[in-house]
């Protein structure tokens, strides 16, 4: 099982923090479990931390009035999020659910802040992370309006192989079909077959629990 030494260590923020930024980082965040099927974070709630996926699988999900739900994306082990809530100081606009058990980090947002104020480094990590976030709300946009099943799955299996959002994932995914459908929107019977058509393309392998990404642009350009 993955620790916060093991986070903080792959988030590429870390590494340029001075000595005593870095301390009050570790001192500061806190780790948290959350059962499977368990709210992270709850639309309308004020946001008080940025989160980061110590293990486990988290999916961004929003809920209409009349009870039906959407899964923007899936935030997998080495991933952070909620940054955009921080910076505008607004109300949580979606639900944060774990998929899986799972371990967070809380990052305060008074410790959020403090970097903010006092790192350049830190703030020109979070342009890049707030330009990759955008463009892969953009990217599920389109496969969610423009691509057949097998390509929504390519494209959702690609987006959480991403190096900025998620560094430290590497090439294997612990991820079972039923995940899979939840972040696609597809049925589970509809990913075995998709998972079929991918490995079949030399794109991925499917092992037991999870798969193996062999061509990740591949992935990213399936079904275009």
């Amino acid at each position: 099982m993955s620790t916060l030494a093991d986070l903080l260590r792959d988030s590429l923020w870390i590494g340029d923090l001075t000595d005593a930024q870095r301390m009050r980082v570790e001192r500061e965040v806190q780790v948290r479990y959350y059962a499977a099927g368990s709210t992270v974070v709850r639309k309308g709630d004020a946001v008080e931390h940025w989160t980061g996926v110590v293990d486990g699988l988290v999916k961004i999900n929003a809920f209409s009035a009349d009870g039906r739900s959407t899964t923007f994306t899936g935030v997998p082990r080495g991933g952070w999020f909620g940054e955009g809530s921080l910076l505008k100081n607004e109300i949580r606009k979606y639900d944060a659910i774990a998929l899986r058990d799972s371990h967070v980090a809380l990052m305060p947002r008074a410790t959020f802040m403090y970097l903010l104020d006092t790192s350049i480094p830190f703030n020109r990590f979070l342009l890049t992370q707030i330009n990759e976030r955008l463009g892969q709300i953009i990217g599920m946009l389109e496969y969610d309006r423009l691509l057949e099943p097998d390509g929504r799955v390519a494209r959702c299996l690609a987006g959480l192989f991403n190096p900025v959002l998620y560094p430290g994932i590497g090439a294997q995914l612990q991820i079972s079909q039923e995940e899979i459908g939840y972040l696609a929107g597809v049925s589970r019977q509809r990913v075995n077959q998709a998972l079929k058509v991918l490995e079949q393309a030399d794109l991925l392998q499917v092992e037991y629990g999870g798969l193996v990404i062999k061509d990740l642009n591949g992935l990213r350009s399936f079904g275009a």
